[in-house]
């Protein structure tokens, strides 16, 4: 779409989420955005085949938000051009026994794409300085040594893990990971509308769970730990994104426009030169196939 600007959404100082519009629609009809956002997968699609080609960058795509604010349709919205062999979709729940004997990254390191491919996270790494900040308890879960307590679970702690966050993420981007990061930024009303519409229909019921209420009650503390991370982690090789997402079409086609902009920037990304002996022989090796044909 020619008048979506990613730096329009992109985080380059401090920001107040209460100050960016949770709206955003363009003033077009469903079905226009929808077409924009195919035309837009298309080309990312053609992106992702040269990608692959080229083999030495993989793409990671982190996505964040409040429940109900459209992570999974987005997903399923602006990959399916996609191949599917060249797209990994990971959904990060509360960790198992086994990533809890881990360091909290490392669910998160192994998940990451091959050269060539694209990993889409659907909540990130971020969880640990977002939920873990609004129930500080589950901190004591991960068994870090030097933390007994939650007087433990001080600034420091968390100022500490937003810098191995940089660090990690650092890491990535100077081994060819190029990271997107989105944070779909829905307001409260809506998301009272759609847990509605989750209990009204009867076909979205099983997407609805009472805990859902409980954590809407600290969507005040959680609006403070999303500023708090973005702002201590939005960095030139790792940019936070901060997308209106009260209208979902909308939200999926700024974040494909975002996409879409960005990895075209790549200019060194591009089909990889045929060997010259198999260049020279393409109009014999075209002539042998059509002659099968007569």
């Amino acid at each position: 779409m020619d008048h979506i600007e990613s730096d329009n959404y992109k985080v380059q100082g401090t920001v107040q989420l209460s100050e960016i519009p949770t709206h955003e629609d363009f003033g077009q009809e469903g079905k226009y955005l929808r077409k924009k956002l195919e035309e837009v997968s298309e080309q990312l699609a053609d992106f992702q085949d040269t990608l692959y080609a080229h083999g030495k960058y993989g793409v990671l795509v982190c996505l964040q938000g409040m429940d109900t604010a459209g992570k999974d349709s987005l997903v399923r919205e602006v990959f399916k051009e996609l191949n599917a062999r060249g797209v990994v979709v990971h959904s990060f729940k509360t960790p198992s026994k086994l990533e809890l004997r881990h360091d909290y990254i490392w669910r998160h390191y192994i998940a990451l794409p091959e050269r060539g491919k694209f990993s889409v996270f659907n909540r990130t790494h971020y969880e640990n300085v977002l939920v873990t900040k609004v129930h500080p308890k589950y901190i004591l879960n991960e068994n870090i040594p030097g933390v007994e307590g939650l007087e433990d679970v001080d600034a420091a702690f968390w100022e500490k893990r937003y810098r191995q966050i940089n660090d990690f993420e650092r890491h990535l981007a100077e081994n060819g990971t190029i990271i997107f990061k989105f944070f779909l930024h829905l307001s409260k009303e809506e998301q009272r509308q759609r847990l509605l519409r989750r209990l009204r229909l009867r076909r979205k019921n099983w997407k609805f769970s009472p805990s859902d209420l409980d954590e809407r009650k600290l969507w005040d503390s959680y609006q403070k730990c999303y500023e708090e991370a973005i702002n201590n982690t939005s960095r030139p090789h790792a940019p936070w994104y901060v997308i209106p997402a009260d209208d979902k079409k909308a939200a999926r086609l700024i974040v494909a426009t975002i996409l879409l902009q960005s990895l075209k920037k790549y200019k060194d990304v591009k089909e990889p030169e045929l060997d010259a002996e198999i260049k020279a022989n393409l109009e014999s090796f075209k002539k042998q196939l059509e002659k099968e044909g007569e």
